[in-house]
């Protein structure tokens, strides 16, 4: 894993530390409806904070596009922070300039600041040098604790990281000892779990997993595309068959990596894509004509838990099925809460990530009970793929 400085490193006391954070939370006619990101930041400001530092949080919010949009605003933020916080915590209507520039002036020992959105100046997204360095100004020091945004090499992730001290905050360190975990250094037998739609939106995932890991389990709609590849009969299942040549370019790159893949063997299949829809399981080769795959049958789960039991590292991204509408969520959650029993009682190291993941783990009431579940989504799915990310690059040390 490369080395970063973290905290540990750091002195912060009496030290302007701007603070990257991602307050890019759900929002619902005004009320955020998930305060999940707001809550995994707070443990590093207010370690930053009680050690006498005076922490400026900056963040993007939605897509301004360099405009300042009212509704995008990050002051309902600040009020949510600091309500988590138990502190007061000041806000500025502007991250950089004279506005930005007296807020922070005004900070004591201490002070939490949120600054405004940092999408309302155009030169955020463009990693405009001008803009990083309105950031720098604002700071001694620069704590990344935005993993969720360190795939975009912007103003406030990458180009301000060229100016300050870098480190990496407490969620950020987190997430790379988790990622090291899950492929850097893991735990063998590696085990993948890959669902979603499409395998043209994972063919990067695909082919760094199939390198990678020792088992590559997939399910989903994607699954229906490999499925069909092989001759087998999907009926309406969703499924690319533009993709059929380079699903199996991927069964071949993985055999050729000793990389065992588990297509699923049963499927449950439905007429209607609907809550309750009459549905029935049928073998992985024989889906009726007028009939579509929603989920996979019990064969497939036994088949998978069979795997986890020899494992001793798990990473998820993407459900088996469409584990939004029941009964298709069987699957989902009868493998999340094998995964949970086996983190608790054999050690397996069990790390998922990606938005549907995140959802389906939390449906199937197993979230707090993996090892690790990231909430980077775009961030979490380009380390999968072994992408470089531009905003912990810059953390990194010689």
């Amino acid at each position: 894993m490369a080395r970063f400085r973290t905290l540990d490193q750091l002195e912060p006391a009496g030290k302007r530390v701007l603070l990257r954070a991602d307050l890019n939370v759900p929002v619902r006619d005004g009320v955020i409806t998930d305060r999940t990101r707001i809550e995994r930041l707070s443990p590093t400001i207010r370690e930053l904070a009680e050690k006498g530092a005076r922490v400026i949080v900056c963040s993007h919010f939605d897509r301004p596009k360099g405009k300042r949009v009212p509704e995008m605003s990050l002051k309902p933020m600040a009020e949510a922070l600091s309500a988590t916080l138990g502190r007061p915590v000041a806000f500025a209507d502007d991250c950089i300039g004279d506005v930005a520039e007296a807020a922070v002036a005004a900070l004591a020992d201490g002070d939490v600041l949120v600054l405004e959105n940092t999408r309302y100046h155009a030169g955020e997204e463009k990693n405009d040098p001008a803009m990083a360095d309105a950031l720098a100004r604002l700071g001694d020091i620069f704590v990344n604790d935005a993993f969720s945004a360190a795939h975009r090499a912007h103003a406030s992730t990458e180009g301000v990281a060229h100016r300050l001290p870098g480190y990496a905050g407490r969620l950020m360190q987190a997430e790379l000892e988790a990622l090291d975990a899950a492929l850097g250094n893991p735990a063998r037998p590696l085990v993948a779990i890959v669902g979603g739609a499409k395998v043209s939106t994972k063919l990067d995932l695909l082919g760094n997993l199939s390198r990678k890991v020792n088992v590559l389990v997939i399910g989903g709609a994607m699954a229906n595309t490999f499925l069909a590849a092989q001759g087998k009969a999907m009926g309406k299942s969703l499924q690319e068959a533009e993709m059929h040549g380079t699903a199996l370019r991927i069964l071949d790159e993985a055999k050729a990596a000793g990389c065992e893949v588990l297509l699923p063997e049963d499927l449950v299949v439905a007429e209607a894509f609907a809550a309750h829809a009459p549905s029935r399981t049928v073998s992985a080769d024989a889906v009726p004509e007028g009939m579509m795959a929603l989920d996979v049958g019990p064969q497939t789960v036994a088949a998978v838990e069979s795997r986890l039991k020899r494992a001793s590292t798990l990473v998820w991204n993407g459900p088996f099925g469409a584990f939004e509408i029941p009964p298709f969520d069987t699957a989902t959650v009868q493998v999340a809460q094998a995964a949970a029993a086996l983190t608790a009682s054999a050690g397996l190291k069990t790390i998922g990530g990606g938005g549907d993941t995140v959802s389906a783990l939390r449906h199937a009431g197993v979230a707090d009970r993996m090892t690790y579940v990231s909430s980077a989504g775009g961030a979490f799915l380009e380390w999968l793929e072994g992408k470089t990310l531009p905003g912990v690059a810059v953390l990194e040390t010689a």
